[in-house]
């Protein structure tokens, strides 16, 4: 079934490097965009064509305001101080939970290396990013989940978009190719239901999105995990929390 193309989007994480460069490509393509934000005046100066609404991704019943009447969602945050339960995976869950019954688009934005397990200091992110693309899957909405390679890598003339699964490969993208393709992917129904990597090489930048899309794997039906990847921990050994919330959207 086709799904109705979105009208208006919410941008979470939008004061971040990916997220205004989101909110530029989503007003580019003619969304209007909506921006949460903790504190309004330094969002202004960083966001002068968005709606504003003040929110806070550790507190979830301050989203409310933020999901009316939108009909997209795009997560590009992240906690800079190690709150990852809280604000990498709480703010997901927070937002799914205000959406309520509505049938909104998602693009989140996680990470290349989220599925495995030698992360080292950033094993704690991994596992709380990779929980937050478990919501998403449970949730029943038409998503697609971007994970980046390396930012800030690229070499000149990188400009050819690689869609990878299974969570084994590196390299490098641009901060406004990873912003592109999550607005990109809320437009085309070939996105709906994919989890890929992504990485730029040298070439020619894409020329058929809704192709590049359909080139990648769908996600099984009813998997937790996305395609390719290894399997994750059964639902029984995650946390408390992720277990009852992914119960909520399944039984939703």
């Amino acid at each position: 079934m086709a799904e109705i193309p979105p009208s208006k989007v919410l941008v979470v994480g939008a004061t971040g490097s990916i997220g205004r460069l989101v909110v530029s490509a989503a007003a580019r393509h003619g969304l209007s965009v909506r921006a949460l934000v903790r504190d309004v005046a330094p969002a202004r100066r960083l966001l002068p064509d968005a709606e504003l609404v003040t929110g806070d991704l550790t507190d979830p019943d301050t989203v409310t305001a933020a999901v009316h009447d939108v009909d997209a969602v795009v997560f590009t945050h992240g906690s800079a101080g190690g709150a990852y339960e809280d604000v990498d995976y709480g703010g997901v869950a927070g937002v799914l939970r205000a959406l309520g019954d509505r049938r909104a688009r998602i693009a989140l934005m996680t990470s290349i290396n989220v599925t495995r397990s030698d992360a080292g200091a950033y094993q704690g992110l991994m596992d709380w990013k990779r929980r937050s693309e478990r919501l998403v899957r449970a949730s029943g909405l038409p998503y697609t989940i971007v994970r980046p390679g390396w930012f800030d890598m690229t070499s000149p003339g990188g400009n050819r978009l690689v869609l990878a699964q299974g969570d084994r490969g590196s390299g490098a993208v641009g901060r406004e190719q990873v912003a592109e393709i999550l607005v990109q992917s809320l437009l085309r129904d070939t996105a709906v239901g994919r989890t890929f990597e992504l990485f730029a090489v040298e070439g020619a930048p894409p020329a058929d999105w809704t192709a590049l899309f359909a080139a990648a794997e769908p996600d099984r039906p009813g998997s937790l995990d996305g395609a390719g990847d290894s399997a994750g921990p059964p639902l029984d050994d995650e946390p408390a929390r992720v277990r009852r919330d992914v119960e909520a959207l399944l039984a939703g």
